[in-house]
């Protein structure tokens, strides 16, 4: 698989272990964090011991703005836990505040999506975040992901807005295909 991405502003690339402290300060930030853990802030041994092994695994891409080399944060098309192939695949990102509004979490997405059915054979897109997260639903649909459902998971800690349940948004081949350009 690449391990470089270049869309026209952003550079995506594999995951490091230097990209650590990037990391904490992104897992800090309590707005990025509001919508996946209410905002609490996390502990560094925490993103050390479980967040960085699943970022340094496969299907997680830093974005760096190419003009500048700025770490954005992250993307991800991830197949599902135990999952041996690219059949089936869940799109992820999580950017700095920074860097919201500014149209980076749409373009690092389409290019993931694009690269998932383009080159690892990828059959459909999903993608999920809570029902009040209209930044993030946005972002799935200029993606080109179409909301497919509302649904309730009990959750270990109650954050606000979970009462409104989570959405699910997917794409499928067959729907990529009459939008994209030549395979």
């Amino acid at each position: 698989m690449t391990l470089f991405l270049k869309t026209p502003r952003l550079t995506l690339r594999a995951f490091t272990s230097d990209d650590l402290d990037e990391v904490v300060a992104l897992d800090n930030d309590p707005e990025v964090m509001r919508f996946l853990n209410g905002g609490r802030p996390v502990m560094r041994e925490e993103v050390r011991e479980r967040t960085m092994p699943r970022l340094l695994g496969r299907g997680f891409w830093v974005a760096q703005a190419r003009g500048t080399g700025a770490w954005l944060g992250w993307f991800s098309l991830e197949p599902p836990a135990g999952a041996e192939g690219w059949d089936e695949v869940e799109l992820g990102y999580r950017l700095h505040r920074a860097a919201w509004g500014r149209g980076y979490a749409t373009e690092g997405a389409r290019a993931l999506v694009d690269k998932g059915f383009r080159e690892l054979g990828v059959r459909r897109v999903t993608a999920n975040t809570m029902t009040v997260n209209a930044g993030s639903r946005r972002v799935m649909e200029k993606a080109g992901l179409r909301f497919v459902r509302t649904f309730f998971e009990e959750w270990p800690e109650v954050i606000e807005g979970s009462e409104h349940g989570d959405v699910e948004y997917a794409l499928t081949r067959p729907e990529w295909a009459k939008t994209a350009g030549p395979e």
